[in-house]
């Protein structure tokens, strides 16, 4: 492993002909994800509203409301999330390869990458770092905490969802979900940071923004911050010592599986 990579110099912006991601660029798509997913939320709670009212004979002012109370049900509301997912991380990967269709493979930043080059001892190291962080992170949190609970929405999200829906959110939420946060936050962030900070602050203000985007998942309890801060430092290490995308996916799918084994071990 070269820790050489860590400290490595900016770089000039790349020629048009082989274009880097920018820090603007890489915030905007971000936010992006972020609002389709608010967006396409929005739009299944009309649809869901509109298709209520007219079963039951209500009239306008009962679209929204019907709406709420339908995705208030929890195969509605993990659907729904299956449906936000899939085209939220679809426009995503989408934008992503047609802004940067060069960097897509390149292993070191600025490249995005998706290349299949890594050592396996990075994948054992990503296996290792999703089993550990979930432990050595819930125990920081909870000490910061002071014993207040911490609850998180992805343990929530599949606890009463029937079998049929929760395998397939699941396999979403362990896959699809740690790829396209991977592409944005160790992909297109890291690497656009990287053109002019280098690796290591890379890392570390990749790690902030991550961890700061997920607060509305944690009701904004700010002792969940360096739990997840934690892990995008661990996972933006993966990515830039492999050069290699893949073992930090790896490690982030590892980490949220554990999350959501409670769905499936618990009675309800």
């Amino acid at each position: 492993m070269d820790a050489n990579r860590l400290t490595d110099l900016p770089v000039s912006p790349a020629p048009s002909t082989s274009r880097a991601p920018t820090p603007g660029q890489a915030i905007a798509l971000i936010v992006l994800y972020f609002v389709l997913q608010l967006a396409v939320g929005s739009a299944i709670t009309l649809i869901a509203g509109i298709v209520g009212a007219l079963r039951d004979g209500g009239g306008l002012g009962a679209i929204i409301p019907m709406g709420r109370h339908w995705l208030g049900q929890s195969d509605m509301t993990a659907a729904a999330v299956i449906v936000t997912l899939l085209i939220s991380a679809s426009v995503i990967v989408h934008f992503a390869r047609r802004w940067w269709p060069q960097r897509w493979t390149e292993g070191a930043p600025p490249g995005l990458g998706f290349t299949s080059t890594p050592h396996i001892a990075f994948y054992v190291a990503a296996l290792a770092a999703g089993v550990m962080m979930p432990i050595v992170g819930g125990m920081l949190t909870q000490w910061l905490a002071h014993g207040h609970e911490v609850s998180q929405d992805i343990k929530q999200l599949g606890a009463n969802t029937s079998l049929a829906l929760r395998l397939p959110l699941a396999l979403l939420v362990i896959s699809l979900g740690p790829l396209v946060e991977e592409l944005l936050f160790r992909g297109v962030l890291l690497s656009a940071v990287a053109r002019y900070t280098g690796n290591g602050t890379a890392i570390v203000l990749s790690a902030l923004l991550f961890a700061c985007v997920h607060l509305p998942d944690l009701s904004f309890l700010w002792y969940a911050l360096p739990n997840l801060a934690l892990l995008g430092l661990i996972l933006g290490w993966l990515r830039v010592q492999s050069g290699s995308i893949w073992p930090a996916v790896v490690a982030h799918g590892m980490n949220n599986l554990l999350a959501v084994v409670s769905w499936f071990v618990i009675s309800h």
